[in-house]
């Protein structure tokens, strides 16, 4: 059996339809196989099971070929039906309960059944009720109760009424049946089929059956009450069914309108009652950046898309847009890319303005630290212990406590630096006195540098008779101008 359904698959190349045949064939014959011991039952299913799958591969090639609708009323239709008829089981529930069958399994002892082969015709006679003819063949061993005793064949023909509830174009639907019929079993008896059917629909070209009947004898002498359960194939063989043709009404001839005269029609002018352009649907730009006004942000303005058709913001208006200012919500320059000048050592004075960047200070010392007081104090009182030979540069000796005072106040402080101006009275030339204010401020400076102050850090000026702090008439007051000033700055 095997080898004979891989044959057929390779054939049909593997029809599914053809495939669940070869499945029910399979299953009878095993069902068979262990249950049928007499040679004559086992000799006759061999020769049905032959039959049934020769007409098997002939519908289930059809099937490979036929691609139709679903008909709603079943097509005229020839197949065939393999059978098992049970004559004892009715029988033994005269005598026993439902119950006591199922558990001796006397209903579902397949055994105890006799084959059955049959030719059909079914004829749709409307959507919901089809008719049904059957002739065949049965293979008993036994019938129970009546005068026939002893094995035979028994002819049989029958016709019945099938009903459903859904219409012949759905792929499954149960059924109910009812009919006549009557066979010969050595001799002449009728029976009634009453019972419930599954019908597959296989694109109204194929249907596959499976019935239960109740055969109610007519003449239970010659055939007894009996259970018939079969499954067939019915292959369309009338007109093909061709779904109706449904004609649909011309459309309309489509009125083009263009109330804006601009060249595009109303049904895809997004603006119809504004004249536009083409490219834009029919609407206007009135910027000309290629973005609709109905879209524009700024449409008076050209613009760029990603902002709506807005030009690039500057939200911070420093005059730097926002794509290329890296401080777009703070006020910049451009060579800071839009971003404020840095104030690094955020004392409020920016770097470009603050002497001590690093270092946080007032704006009125330049953004540097002011100096301490004290200091400030040490420095200008030795300023006025600076004491020179009189009309010369030469530094006096009573000068260097104060000097080295100051030098070890640029020594402790780095980042300090001294300004040293120098001054005279109006004695003398103009001349004379600017060279010697000069010569006395470095003489300051060559000191302090002396006692290790780098030059750097020291920054000597003459000032001449410039700037006097008295008045020259007097010598208390020519002496005051006659003067050498010290200024600590850190920047």
């Amino acid at each position: 059996m095997q080898k004979t359904a891989t044959i057929i698959k390779i054939y049909l190349k593997g029809p599914t339809i053809l495939n669940i045949g070869i499945l029910f064939v399979s299953t009878f014959e095993n069902i068979i196989k262990k249950q049928i011991n007499t040679n004559y039952f086992t000799t006759k299913y061999l020769s049905m099971k032959k039959l049934f799958i020769s007409l098997f591969i002939i519908s289930a090639t059809s099937i490979v070929k036929a691609q139709t609708p679903y008909s709603p009323v079943k097509q005229d239709g020839f197949g065939f039906n393999f059978g098992l008829a049970d004559f004892t089981s009715p029988a033994y529930l005269d005598s026993s309960s439902l119950k006591s069958a199922f558990k001796n399994s006397d209903i579902t002892h397949f055994g105890k059944m006799s084959p059955a082969i049959s030719v059909s015709f079914w004829k749709g006679l409307n959507k919901y009720f089809d008719f049904s003819a059957r002739l065949g063949g049965v293979f008993y061993e036994y019938l129970p109760k009546t005068k026939n005793n002893g094995n035979g064949i028994a002819a049989e023909g029958e016709v019945a009424i099938n009903a459903r509830p859904v219409s012949d174009n759905h792929f499954f639907s149960p059924f109910l049946t009812a009919g006549i019929g009557a066979g010969y079993y050595k001799d002449f008896g009728g029976y009634v089929p009453l019972g419930i059917g599954f019908q597959f629909n296989i694109q109204s070209q194929v249907y596959i059956l499976l019935q239960s009947q109740y055969r109610m004898t007519l003449t239970s002498n010659i055939i007894p009450n009996n259970l018939y359960h079969s499954i067939g194939i019915i292959e369309n063989v009338g007109k093909q069914y061709e779904a109706p043709v449904v004609e649909l009404p011309a459309p309309p001839v489509p009125v083009v309108t263009d109330r804006d005269n601009d060249g595009v029609a109303d049904s895809v002018d997004r603006c119809p009652d504004v004249a536009g352009l083409a490219s834009l649907k029919g609407c206007p730009d009135k910027d000309g950046d290629g973005i609709a006004d109905i879209d524009d942000k700024c449409p008076d303005v050209a613009g760029l898309a990603k902002y709506n058709g807005c030009p690039i913001p500057d939200t911070d208006g420093d005059g730097i847009n926002d794509e290329e200012d890296k401080c777009p919500n703070v006020a910049g320059v451009a060579r800071y890319q839009g971003c404020p000048v840095p104030d690094t050592d955020k004392d409020g004075v920016n770097d470009e303005e603050d002497k001590c960047p690093t270092e946080a200070g007032p704006a009125s010392n330049f953004g540097c630290p002011v100096i301490n007081v004290v200091i400030v104090q040490k420095v200008n009182k030795a300023a006025q212990n600076i004491f020179f030979r009189t009309g010369s540069a030469k530094l006096l000796a009573k000068s260097y406590t104060s000097l080295k005072d100051v030098a070890k106040i640029l020594k402790e402080n780095p980042s300090y630096k001294i300004q040293i101006d120098g001054y005279t009275d109006n004695t003398g030339g103009e001349d004379l006195n600017q060279k010697l204010s000069e010569s006395r401020a470095n003489s300051v400076k060559q000191y302090l540098m002396g006692n290790g102050v780098g030059e750097s850090r020291i920054n000597a000026t003459g000032h001449g008779e410039s700037d006097p702090v008295a008045s020259n008439n007097t010598a208390a007051g020519r002496a005051k101008n006659r003067r050498v000033e010290m200024k600590l700055t850190n920047y």
